[in-house]
C-alpha cells in the first residue's frame, strides 16, 4: 500500500474524492446566494442596487437569503477544518476501511445539512447533521494527536 498524499494510496484518494465533493457543494454556495438575491432583488451593495435599476440600498434583508449565506457560513466553518484534519490523518496511515466510512459520513453529513438548512426542516434535524460532521473532524483530529505525540 503506497503512503503519504499521494493518489497511489487508497486512503488518500478516498480522501481527495469526498474533500472535492464537499468543497464543490462549498464553493456552489456563493452562487446560489447571488441567484436569490437577483430573484429577490435584495443585494449587499449600494451599487449593486443601481446596477439592477432599484436605487440605493435600503438595508432590506430577506430571510431566506439570510438562511443561504448562514449555510453558506456554516460549511466554511466545517469543511475547512474537515480538508485540514483529513490530511494529516490520512498521514496517520488509518485502516482503509475505517478512514473511508469517516470521509463518507463526514460529506453525507454537509450534504443532509445543508437540504435540512436550505428547506427550514425543524430542528434537531440540522443540529443533529451537523454534529455528525463535527465527530468526524474531532475523531480525526484525536487520531492525528494520539499519532504525533
Amino acid at each position: 500500500m503506497a503512503a503519504g498524499l499521494s493518489f497511489d494510496n487508497e486512503v488518500f484518494s478516498k480522501f481527495a474524492f469526498y474533500a472535492g465533493v464537499v468543497l464543490l457543494k462549498t464553493m456552489l454556495m456563493s452562487p446560489w446566494t447571488t441567484v436569490h438575491r437577483i430573484r429577490r432583488k435584495v443585494f449587499a451593495s449600494a451599487e449593486d442596487y443601481v446596477a439592477f435599476g432599484k436605487g440605493p440600498a435600503s438595508g432590506k434583508q430577506d430571510p431566506h437569503i439570510e438562511r443561504v449565506r448562514s449555510c453558506h457560513q456554516n460549511d466554511l466553518e466545517n469543511v475547512i477544518p474537515f480538508v485540514l484534519i483529513g490530511l494529516l490523518y490520512v498521514l496517520t496511515g488509518p485502516d482503509v476501511a475505517t478512514a473511508v466510512l469517516l470521509f463518507r459520513i463526514f460529506a453525507g453529513s454537509r450534504l443532509l445539512h445543508t437540504v435540512i438548512y436550505l428547506n427550514a426542516i425543524p430542528q434537531p434535524s440540522r443540529a443533529i447533521a451537523f454534529l455528525v460532521g463535527l465527530g468526524v473532524n474531532t475523531f480525526m483530529a484525536f487520531a492525528v494527536l494520539k499519532r504525533a505525540w
